[in-house]
């Protein structure tokens, strides 16, 4: 973590910077896992629309650490990690229509980004200037 990051207010709940790393690692396995499950079951002649809905997602995913470690933007990290949420939400229902097992694989990412969204708004307000 950089030092900016470690002289913001910190939210109740933020976990240590050890924790990261662990987390993360074991959902984007869960992910790919997801991801693979749900290709190899979708319709041969399923739209196009679940995997832009993928693509918009995982872009979100990948663009959040930078927007808030290296803009330092927390309020456009919050827009992207809502944007995350509400795609993740997406691919959740789209998933469980197509394979129930790679739908519940996203849950706990589903809850980790909830909890993230939480500490983002929180790093907002406890760090207004």
């Amino acid at each position: 973590m950089n030092d900016w990051y470690q002289e913001l207010a910190k939210p109740f709940g933020t976990p240590p910077n050890w924790v990261f790393g662990p987390v993360w690692t074991t959902l984007y396995v869960m992910i790919a896992v997801s991801i693979a499950i749900y290709l190899r079951n979708r319709p041969v002649h399923a739209g196009h629309s679940v995997t832009a809905l993928l693509i918009v997602h995982i872009v979100s995913n990948l663009i959040w650490t930078p927007i808030f470690f290296r803009l330092q933007s927390i309020a456009l990290a919050l827009v992207d990690i809502v944007i995350l949420d509400i795609t993740l939400v997406f691919l959740i229902v789209a998933f469980w229509k197509v394979s129930k097992p790679a739908s519940i694989l996203l849950w706990p990412y589903m809850l980790w980004v909830t909890y993230a969204t939480y500490l983002n708004v929180a790093f907002l307000i406890l760090n207004r200037k």
